[in-house]
């Protein structure tokens, strides 16, 4: 009974305890993220300090943001990839950022194969994001897989119709195939939601130029 007493009494002290070890580390995490934008090698090196006190999910995270913005994409992209798969008390939607990131620092680092392996793991774990179907499709495209690239775009496009970046990769990809009239579609649908992007109209000429050779022929 005393025992039962005693655990009683503890638990709420166990609880808080545990409540106040979880804020901090969010606190921390916090000043990391915001060293990273300022202070990278800083942030680094704070990542260090907390990797030596604890090697917890928040530390690795912490360390693995700091390395990408020092420009070590693939070592980044490497470790948020080995922390979406690990066995802590991860959230699924946790995992997720962990696997997209990852994705996009692989693409980054000129390594879209690894890319796309890590963007169809974030989707098995969240397949109504627009972003990351755009994310693994800008992957297939750099890999000239330009049937799955637009599979995806279209996924991306049916999630979310008015995005301008989506509309212009899938403009790149009809463009890469020859299907001058779909590029051209696209491509001007793109413009009319961001008239002004550079990339865009620059897009648009080179849809011109291959039309008119294509013409000549």
């Amino acid at each position: 009974m005393f025992i039962s007493l005693l655990v009683s009494g503890m638990l709420p002290i166990t609880q808080t305890a545990t409540i106040d070890i979880a804020r901090a580390e969010q606190v921390r995490l916090e000043s990391c993220l915001e060293k990273t934008e300022t202070a990278p090698e800083e942030a680094y090196e704070d990542s260090l300090a907390w990797l030596s006190s604890g090697n917890r999910p928040k530390a690795r995270y912490c360390n693995s943001v700091s390395l990408l913005a020092l420009g070590r994409m693939a070592e980044g992209a490497a470790r948020l990839e080995a922390l979406a798969t690990a066995p802590d008390a991860i959230s699924a939607e946790d995992r997720t950022t962990y696997l997209v990131q990852a994705g996009n620092a692989w693409l980054a680092a000129n390594y879209p194969q690894a890319a796309i392996v890590a963007l169809t793991d974030a989707l098995k774990l969240e397949r109504d994001d627009p972003e990351i179907y755009k994310d693994r499709a800008a992957a297939y495209l750099a890999t000239e897989r330009w049937i799955e690239g637009v599979d995806d775009l279209n996924t991306a496009l049916e999630k979310a119709p008015a995005d301008a970046e989506a509309l212009s990769l899938r403009a790149r990809a009809h463009l890469a195939t020859k299907n001058y009239h779909a590029a051209k579609t696209d491509m001007e649908t793109a413009l009319s939601y961001e008239p002004e992007n550079i990339e865009i109209l620059v897009l648009r000429g080179q849809i011109r130029e291959a039309i008119r050779l294509s013409e000549l022929n």
